[in-house]
């Protein structure tokens, strides 16, 4: 079952492709999405990623949460349902 992470804090410059690249080095990365502005159609500082496995998404957020990325300090958590 993947566990979808809530990535927050992303640099404005950021797309899916940086976002999947971010985190493919600690597993298999099943989706990355960059929440972008409608009207603007610029990123909005966080997305979502899926990862394979909770063993995966535990080490990307041990890994990655309080990480500096192109001078922003990322949050990575689980995502919440809604």
């Amino acid at each position: 079952m993947s566990i979808k992470l809530y990535v927050g804090n992303l640099p404005w410059s950021f797309n899916n492709e940086k976002l999947m690249d971010t985190f493919k080095s600690y597993g298999s990365v099943v989706s990355a999405k960059v929440v972008m502005d409608r009207e603007s159609g610029k990123s909005r500082g966080f997305g979502f990623v899926e990862l394979e496995n909770e063993q995966e998404a535990n080490s990307a957020i041990k890994e990655l949460n309080g990480s500096e990325l192109n001078g922003r300090k990322l949050i990575v958590a689980s995502a919440r349902n809604s």
